[in-house]
């Protein structure tokens, strides 16, 4: 869902060598993006990691994104984090079966699979620019996919 050319994302704490070497110890999480676009639109990954996989509130994101050719954009976002697209939250409810039934695999492979967080909804770029404001989960990962028509 990432074709096309990849683009210059800024933001973010972080510079991916000291995650490398460091991690995410700090107090602030990793929040951060890929982008790339092709002839039908743009797609941005964000995320909100920390190395402690511990309960925190959602990071407000703002995404200010330049460079846009219509003046209507139709939005796409899909999440994963502890409650979307995720068969190993699935897993632990189930009470982390090492051989599930085949009812339960299938259960698993339905909530592993990419979902869209919301409806797509229309908005408006003004002199190019679309601003975009979700609130991400520690531990999650959208993927917004904007589509001019």
């Amino acid at each position: 869902m990432m074709s096309g050319t990849r683009v210059a994302v800024s933001g973010g704490v972080y510079d991916p060598f000291m995650i490398r070497d460091s991690g995410v110890k700090a107090s602030a999480p990793d929040i951060n993006a890929l982008a790339s676009k092709d002839k039908n639109g743009i797609s941005i990954m964000v995320w909100n990691y920390h190395d402690d996989d511990l309960p925190a509130k959602a990071s407000q994101v703002r995404l200010d994104v330049s460079g846009v050719i219509s003046s209507r954009i139709l939005v796409h976002e899909y999440r994963i984090d502890k409650e979307n697209s995720n068969s190993y939250e699935v897993w632990k409810k189930m009470g982390s079966p090492q051989s599930p039934t085949p009812e339960q695999y299938k259960t698993l492979e339905d909530a592993g699979a990419l979902k869209m967080f919301a409806s797509p909804y229309w908005t408006d770029a003004k002199d190019g620019v679309i601003k975009l404001s979700l609130d991400l989960p520690r531990q999650g990962v959208s993927l917004i996919r904007l589509i001019h028509p």
